[in-house]
């Protein structure tokens, strides 16, 4: 990889041409650099735009993300996925207040010992933000990576990515931020996935893989397992304008999010009905409703929904359900309007298709 040495000026003139103009680039503070990237794991940058400034808007610094009330962190993150980030956001903002006063460290080491902060965070935030001339290698650099030195290494393993940060570490220019941040700029904007932009590439007279004609080969991955298909029946439980609605356990998929109640399996309508007899639930009508599907990484849900009406003037006490269908019994519930829905409570994208709209 010895000729990665060689990719410093074009890349970085490039860069300074062509760089998208982001509120987190524009203002580099620390605080901006480690939310942008925690919320860019696994989501594309024109999603997360919106969200950075609300979440900016309302937490501005570290002290107020570390006191943040649970449920309206989860409101703040709703839509984002991956919800586990957003909570070892906060566990690593109480860490840092706890231990460094409130101020970011600077140190790679530090960094990588907050929650929720890997190695390629760990990279960004000490370079973006502090200058420090260490690597952050995501997947879009892997790719960069691999096609400027026709690497077939598996980029999934850790050696591979391992090879790569010593490789990049050893060809660091003194502006190491800027450098990081073009070579993730031109993963995401030119040498893409499946159809790179080669005649666009600053970089293609030291692409190894573009002078071979094998970019579409690059980079290797070990094939994925197989989703696990999953049907579940979703419950909109209304009585008297408010919709019923549980917070899921504390581990786990989803963990502590709020959910509409749901049954393990597609069910008919027979089943529904004998569900909610067996919960105490006084049923006026059951509609079905709109299938659905939501994508995990390692679980497909296939959804089908029931819209449940309960009788009115019902203030019926949900019981202990015995359980039919192998289903676990239905949690604690709570009841919110559909205000509520929208501006209180964070339900999961899994469940958006089956909110109930303002009229």
């Amino acid at each position: 990889m010895n000729h990665l040495k060689k990719i410093s000026n074009p890349l970085l003139a490039w860069f300074r041409a062509r760089a998208r103009s982001l509120p987190w680039r524009d203002d580099p503070r620390p605080y901006y650099v480690w939310v942008s990237e925690i919320m860019l794991q696994q989501t594309r940058v024109a999603a997360v735009m919106p969200y950075f400034s609300r979440f900016v808007a309302a937490l501005p610094d570290i002290g107020a993300l570390a006191s943040a009330d649970d449920d309206a962190l989860m409101k703040l993150w709703e839509g984002l996925g991956y919800y586990s980030r957003a909570r070892n956001l906060k566990k690593a903002a109480q860490v840092v207040m706890e231990k460094y006063g409130g101020a970011i460290p600077r140190d790679f080491d530090k960094l990588l010992a907050l929650p929720g902060v890997g190695r390629y965070t760990a990279g960004a935030i000490a370079s973006i933000a502090y200058g420090a001339r260490v690597p952050a290698v995501d997947g879009n650099v892997l790719r960069v990576v691999a096609r400027l030195t026709a690497s077939r290494e598996d980029v999934l393993r850790e050696k591979t990515k391992r090879a790569v940060e010593e490789a990049l570490a050893a060809s660091m220019p003194k502006d190491a931020g800027q450098f990081n941040q073009a070579m993730m700029e031109m993963g995401a904007l030119v040498c893409l996935p499946r159809t790179p932009h080669c005649a666009e590439c600053p970089l293609a007279s030291l692409c190894r893989a573009h002078a071979e004609g094998i970019e579409a080969e690059l980079p290797v991955k070990a094939a994925k397992k197989e989703r696990r298909i999953e049907p579940r029946t979703v419950l909109l439980i209304e009585r008297d304008g408010k919709f019923a609605i549980a917070k899921r356990p504390k581990r786990g998929l989803l963990a502590s999010l709020w959910e509409f109640p749901n049954l393990i399996g597609e069910k008919n309508r027979a089943e529904i009905l004998a569900f909610c007899k067996d919960a105490g639930l006084p049923v006026k009508s059951a509609r079905r409703m709109k299938a659905a599907r939501h994508i995990f990484t390692h679980i497909e849900w296939r959804l089908s929904g029931w819209h449940i009406l309960l009788k009115d003037d019902s203030e019926a006490a949900v019981k202990e359900p015995r359980a039919p269908f192998g289903s676990a019994p239905l949690p604690p519930l709570t009841w919110a309007t559909r205000q509520e829905l929208s501006d209180t409570y964070s339900i999961p994208v899994a469940f958006h298709a089956y909110i109930p709209q303002n009229t």
